[in-house]
């Protein structure tokens, strides 16, 4: 599978709602109970050397959590577990006697009432897993991100504007806010009917209370919608691309709120997509490959488009 199709069907990597989507399940099928084995079904996924991953057999795992978009889980004499799913790794929950699937899998956590499978899809193996010991190791892997929806409208602020960038790149960089990917900022930037491409520095106080409100509105409504959907089951469709998205990845559709077929703009390995009517004055953003090889018969406004 090329990584256009992984990247296609899975979407950026898990964001901090289909991340709390994982921690919910796995509070369920998890804590109180005993790692029969860690196995490292390939060697390219452990990243750390010291404690060897036999250390997790035996150990009660006690709680889970998240570091930004990395998954924790707990164990033990002081001892976590931390997952980075990337782009295309997923978790499953398989029943006592199903085998993992062969090609995807990159390891297992074995428990007497099932055992939790990393996968992932594609070629390029780019999930991860750390066996730490010790919270200060732990502290190591937080890049500093803000809590999204653990602060206030100043802190936020404040934070927003530590440095000029644009506020897409503001929202995704994880050193300023923990959790947000390309997916839920997209979403959030129409909410706010903010252009992606506005730079940080050039927000009034209304657009900054503006894209406060959008960021947590647009976090949560998503959390509880998830958690409805799956109903306490453990997740097995965990994607950036949904149904009741606004603009992630429907491009060319009709904007739920004003039925401009929504844009992108397309770099490296992402895209961003947007509504030019709601969020930049009806004036189409510039995308690189496209507008260089059109050139003058590049539409500059969502009219000649």
């Amino acid at each position: 599978m090329s990584y256009a199709l992984v990247s296609r069907h899975y979407g950026p990597m898990p964001e901090l709602p289909d991340i709390s989507l994982y921690l919910e399940a796995l509070r369920t099928h998890v804590v109180g109970a005993t790692v029969e084995r860690l196995q490292i079904l390939n060697p390219f996924v452990l990243r750390s050397v010291d404690p060897e991953p036999s250390a997790w057999d035996g150990r009660r795992v006690i709680g889970v959590g998240r570091i930004g978009k990395q998954i924790v889980l707990e164990g033990d004499d002081d001892l976590f577990l931390v997952i980075h799913l990337m782009i295309a790794g997923r978790l499953r929950w398989l029943d006592p006697g199903k085998k993992p699937p062969r090609r995807l899998s990159l390891a297992t956590l074995g428990f007497t009432d099932g055992l939790l499978v990393l996968t992932e899809a594609g070629t390029k193996r780019r999930a991860s897993i750390h066996v730490v010991r010790g919270r200060e190791t732990l502290s190591t892997f937080d890049r500093g991100g803000l809590e999204p929806l653990e602060t206030d409208v100043e802190s936020f602020a404040t934070r927003l504007k530590f440095e000029n960038h644009t506020l897409k790149r503001a929202l995704t960089d994880p050193r300023l806010f923990s959790g947000i990917g390309n997916a839920y900022s997209d979403e959030i930037l129409h909410r706010a009917r903010l252009s992606p491409l506005t730079w940080t520095s050039r927000l009034d106080d209304g657009e900054v209370r503006r894209l406060y409100d959008a960021t947590k509105d647009v976090l949560e409504e998503w959390i509880e919608h998830l958690l409805s959907e799956t109903k306490g089951a453990f997740p097995t469709r965990v994607t950036a691309f949904r149904e009741g998205m606004a603009v992630h990845g429907r491009y060319g559709k009709a904007c739920p709120v004003c039925g401009s077929p929504v844009q992108r703009i397309r770099y490296a390995e992402n895209e961003t997509n947007y509504c030019a009517t709601c969020q930049t004055g009806r004036r189409l953003l510039a995308d690189r490959a496209l507008s260089r090889l059109l050139k003058d018969d590049w539409p500059k406004s969502i009219d000649e488009w």
